[in-house]
């Protein structure tokens, strides 16, 4: 396994190294750059004239730059924009910089914020760790218990009415539910029962320490009920067939004739390998739950998470963020399948990865 662990291991260098050099390549032919960016603020202020040297009218000089809508702006002033981007360098020159500083965790700062992408990735981590670790909680602790007992009593008025409300959830967008959860019990139209902003209120330095819970997860409700909903179908259904194709195996009748309980064929034999395909899917999830799942939920609820974060970077064209976050969950991504693969050796001894070809 110590083998298995290492090709793993170094196999991310270059995985990594491809996911970023196509994004790289993908942004430098995207238009609308951070010079851009600010340009366009500038002209659209009015702050050209300013830089230019005054005037009612913007001068005509940088007619000849590259940027559309740097007309009027001092040619000077556009060198010295490209320099604090650091768009002076050749693509090639500024994208293994980059992989350079980021091999040593020095992810730089941001363009428009002024402060170091760490930083704002710490600020913004306890929204998305808040939203990721509870639904991948919640999902599973549900999910797997509900999806076995669907396939133990398959075809029965307690599958249909479950399958039905697991359907209908699974089929409508978890953002719109939310909106509807905010019109029926977060001030709408109907009920104001919990807040509309924020993990926790405004005093919960002040609250007493049995409060702050309770106002963590008053908070916390209509997000997690939200976001639940179709992860909650997901791994429902995704359980159920995994546990009904394992009982129809010959072993489980050669258990069966054996004398065993139902118990212990349903969890001594049928469960370690049922449970594969849902380790296998739970890399995956981790991964979604913690950005792109929970975008559209931060966006409704207002709350300030990593999937805002990202998103507001790349409308904003702050390429440091864009690409530290992607960096940052790529890696995430790659570690946590290699212990999805230990996982699986733990729930069956019997898969040996020595003895597979990577």
């Amino acid at each position: 396994m110590g083998a298995y662990i290492l090709r793993r291991i170094l196999l991310m260098i270059p995985t990594i190294f491809g996911i970023m050099a196509i994004s790289f390549a993908i942004v430098q032919f995207a238009p609308g750059g951070p010079v851009e960016q600010v340009i366009s603020d500038l002209t659209s202020q009015g702050g050209g004239d300013r830089l230019s040297g005054g005037g009612d009218m913007l001068q005509e000089v940088g007619q000849d730059s590259a940027y559309r809508g740097a007309r009027g702006l001092d040619p000077e002033f556009i060198a010295k924009l490209e320099k604090q981007f650091g768009f002076d360098k050749p693509p090639l020159e500024r994208f293994f910089s980059m992989m350079w500083d980021y091999m040593r965790f020095d992810f730089g700062e941001s363009f428009f914020r002024n402060t170091a992408v760490v930083d704002l990735i710490a600020q913004k981590m306890p929204v998305s760790i808040s939203l990721g670790v509870w639904i991948l909680i919640f999902s599973y602790a549900i999910s797997i218990p509900l999806g076995i007992k669907k396939a133990v009593k398959d075809g029965s008025a307690f599958d249909v009415w479950t399958s039905g409300i697991i359907i209908v959830g699974y089929a409508v967008p978890s953002f719109l539910f939310g909106i509807l959860l905010i019109v029926l019990f977060a001030g709408g139209s109907f009920l104001d029962w919990f807040p509309l902003r924020g993990i926790v209120s405004d005093n919960f330095d002040s609250l007493a320490w049995w409060q702050k819970p309770l106002d963590y997860m008053w908070h916390m409700t209509l997000p997690l009920i939200t976001l639940l909903l179709s992860a909650f179908a997901t791994t429902t259904l995704l359980t159920k067939n995994s546990f009904i194709d394992e009982i129809k195996k010959q072993y489980v009748t050669t258990a069966r004739a054996k004398g065993l309980t139902e118990g212990q064929v349903l969890y001594g034999h049928v469960f370690r390998n049922a449970m594969l395909i849902i380790i296998a899917g739970f890399p995956g999830a981790f991964i979604s739950a913690f950005f792109t799942g929970s975008l559209l939920i931060e966006y409704i609820f207002s709350l300030d998470g990593l999937g805002r974060l990202g998103y507001d970077s790349i409308v904003r064209r702050d390429y440091p963020i864009v690409f530290a976050t992607l960096f940052i969950f790529s890696l995430m991504g790659l570690v946590v399948s290699l212990v999805s693969d230990l996982i699986y050796t733990w729930v069956d001894p019997r898969i040996d990865f020595e003895r597979r070809d990577v």
